[in-house]
């Protein structure tokens, strides 16, 4: 009975979704903070969340875990909102509403004309990375996970390609083998590390076991490219800054498990800034 769960849930999406159009950015990011922290709790993932933030260690008390989720819900439901803005943020005035840290970086790895792997996690509204790389003139693909709501899925994937980065990669055995094509062709790749992939490697992660992707220490072990760190978080409620780390170089002599462990590092450092802006529903610690 999931296609008639999926359905309603569809259709409930794109009221919001025309509620939030209607309001204007600002109402809508005020109402999808509140319908976050309102509902969020009800979700099953919700254990799953204090469960991870005790795992990692980040909230050392019970209130401090639930104060974390709670700002994290809230901070969803104003990424769910924002959806409906992708557009003002690609073409419009709300792009004087992030702050580039790093522009020079960007500039650079373009005048080179050599590919990079760029990562990152699902921080804030994740999209805005990958539509401000390519915005700049980045040759850029990103991978990305289709949604399992069949109804919402074809949207997903039209925002995404015309807003946020016209080469999209399937995530999967087949958008492996796209990456590696457009790679060796000259594109840099975007992708998360943060979720946890049964093909991957075991590695710590915020020392405790997690299955980790070793695309980037694949790539730098056969192509010898840079690694690019990159980041967005949410200064003040309406505003973001996003930073762009100085390429990491590897020797093609570490092995997986070095440059992987080492990439998981940045990614803590990354999530220990802002816990409550991480999405912690992830199944991460599970092997």
């Amino acid at each position: 009975m999931k296609i008639i769960k999926y359905f309603f849930e569809f259709i409930l999406i794109i009221f919001l979704f025309i509620i939030f159009k209607t309001i204007g950015y600002k109402n809508a990011l005020n109402l999808g903070e509140v319908i976050g922290k309102k509902f969020g709790p009800f979700f099953r993932s919700n254990k799953k969340i204090l469960k991870n933030l005790e795992n990692s260690n980040i909230g050392k008390s019970e209130e401090d875990r639930k104060t974390i989720t709670d700002k994290m819900w809230g901070n969803y439901g104003r990424i769910f909102a924002e959806y409906m803005f992708i557009k003002k943020f690609r073409h419009g005035g709300l792009s004087n509403n992030i702050e580039i840290i790093g522009q020079n970086i960007l500039d650079e790895i373009k005048n080179t004309d050599k590919p990079v792997i760029f990562i990152s996690g699902h921080f804030n509204n994740f999209e805005l990375m990958a539509m401000h790389l390519e915005k700049s003139g980045i040759n850029l693909a990103a991978i990305y996970r289709p949604l399992n709501n069949r109804f919402l899925n074809p949207i997903m994937e039209k925002i995404r390609k015309n807003y946020i980065c016209k080469k999209q990669i399937k995530k999967g055995l087949s958008g492996t083998k796209e990456i590696l094509k457009y790679f060796k062709t000259g594109t840099s790749i975007a992708l998360m590390i943060d979720q946890r992939v049964s093909e991957g490697i075991i590695c710590n992660f915020f020392n405790k076991k997690a299955l980790t992707t070793t695309i980037p220490a694949q790539f730098v072990k056969k192509f010898n490219c840079k690694v690019v760190p990159i980041y967005i978080e949410r200064d003040r409620k309406y505003q973001f800054k996003l930073k762009i780390f100085k390429p990491i170089e590897f020797s093609k002599n570490e092995n997986l498990e070095t440059i992987t462990s080492n990439l998981n590092k940045v990614l803590e450092e990354m999530i220990k800034r802002n816990p409550e802006q991480w999405i912690w529903s992830h199944s991460r610690w599970k092997i």
